[in-house]
């Protein structure tokens, strides 16, 4: 199977490494250059997209964010038009169910499948294949994304045919991810105001009843004073932003991850935005006066 992975960040990279281990033949995409030289090296197919749009089967765009996914397929340089009836948009973003199913209404008049496809994971599991990903789509569309479903992830699930239900699970999850993270750091910075040091947390913690995957992730980054960014600060503006929305329209409260979302926005007013999302644990030490680790 030939496909076009658009999108070389954190997650797409690994997600097209994964499919090139599987041995698909991938091109990939980005608009960072070095990304693209570098995934040709590590094997993936050259080519401008225009011209390997028709050929190829399945194409997962792995972007930010609505616009961005929205500018791949139906900007100036629309990819949708140029690919062949039949073959597969798998969208990866997490996105407003309703844009999802606007996305597959504009694929349909093309002959273009549509698979509404978030992932979840982290990027390590992203370069293993390891991802989970929550779908809604056609049973054609789960049949032409199946070589490349299977390459990317552990687990698929099958959320129904009603487009957006893949989106609306994804908005779910990051409600317990957003919140885990945010809940992760003040629990830190409040051992630290009480004289319990990150690397004691992290030694304790995650052989107790109030750890999370998140925690066990994430703390680590804050141990060792590195924000390099896996997924950051500002992509949670947008994820929990979506959740509110959605919540704000089906008129349900959710104060905790209204309370979660002012941390983040906090922390990128603070000029964190774009590093690693554990450093909205620089808000509570800022307020509390504290010193975290690789700041002293």
């Amino acid at each position: 199977m030939r496909i076009a992975a658009i999108g070389l960040g954190s997650m797409g990279y690994g997600m097209a490494a994964s499919a090139l281990k599987a041995g698909l033949v991938v091109h990939g995409f980005d608009v960072n250059a070095d990304a693209v030289a570098r995934f040709q090296e590590a094997g993936g197919q050259p080519g401008a997209l225009a011209e390997v749009a028709p050929t190829i089967g399945a194409v997962m765009v792995v972007v930010l964010n609505a616009a961005q996914t929205e500018s791949v397929l139906f900007g100036d340089d629309a990819l949708v038009p140029k690919m062949a009836k039949g073959a597969i948009v798998i969208a990866c973003a997490t996105v407003p169910p309703e844009f999802a199913r606007e996305m597959a209404a504009r694929c349909a008049e093309h002959g273009v499948l549509y698979l509404d496809a978030p992932i979840s994971g982290g990027s390590l599991r992203a370069a293993d294949g390891d991802l989970t990903i929550m779908a809604s789509g056609s049973d054609e569309a789960f049949a032409a994304a199946g070589p490349a479903l299977e390459a990317t992830a552990s687990n698929v699930y099958n959320m129904g045919s009603e487009i957006g239900a893949g989106s609306a699970m994804k908005a779910v999850h990051q409600v317990l991810a957003g919140v885990n993270i945010v809940t992760m750091a003040e629990a830190m910075t409040f051992g630290m105001s009480q004289g319990i040091s990150p690397e004691k947390f992290m030694e304790i913690v995650p052989n107790c009843g109030g750890t999370s995957w998140m925690l066990e992730n994430r703390g680590p980054h804050i141990v060792e004073g590195d924000y390099t960014p896996h997924s950051t600060v500002d992509i949670w503006l947008k994820d929990l932003g979506i959740v509110l929305d959605i919540a704000k329209n089906s008129k349900f409260g959710v104060p905790i991850t209204a309370a979660a979302l002012q941390q983040y926005v906090a922390a990128s007013g603070m000029g964190h935005g774009l590093e690693d999302d554990a450093a909205v644990a620089k808000v509570y030490a800022r307020h509390a006066g504290l010193t975290l680790p690789g700041e002293e």
